[in-house]
């Protein structure tokens, strides 16, 4: 059986679980060595250190992160933000496994975990705030 892996529409990359691990890092650092990502994992959870680095260096490869020299040490540094891959996996979510449908997400969302009253008061201001600003695409909704 053949995995499958989740990919972005329009040939935008995704990183894996194992990439994701280490851009939160980054993201949190804002910058570090191979040695600096493998020591921010808790000690049982802890990469190796050739790993990590193959790894770093793949990301950069597909432009995840690039780095730069501090003396002999490279220094990797995220190019992409959060809020990017968020919603590239968002976009991802919903062409593969929706039909490109916000709301066969959000109901499945709703159906799949309880949802709290507070955290449905929010979700439906933030709906309301979206619909104000005409949506991100700029479409007014009526």
């Amino acid at each position: 059986m053949s995995r499958k892996r989740l990919t972005a529409p329009r040939g935008r990359q995704l990183p894996t679980v194992s990439e994701l691990r280490l851009l939160h890092i980054l993201w949190d650092k804002g910058e570090g060595t191979v040695e600096e990502v493998v020591n921010a994992h808790p000690l049982r959870d802890r990469p190796n250190y050739k790993t990590t680095q193959t790894l770093l260096r793949i990301m950069e490869q597909k432009r995840f992160i690039s780095h730069k020299n501090r003396g002999r040490v490279f220094v990797f540094v995220p190019l992409v933000s959060r809020k990017t891959i968020d919603q590239r996996s968002v976009q991802a979510l919903l062409s593969q496994n929706f039909g490109g449908s916000p709301t066969g997400l959000f109901l499945n969302l709703l159906e799949a975990t309880p949802v709290k009253e507070k955290d449905l008061d929010e979700l439906e201001a933030q709906i309301r705030e979206y619909r104000k600003r005409g949506g991100l695409d700029g479409r007014t909704h009526k």
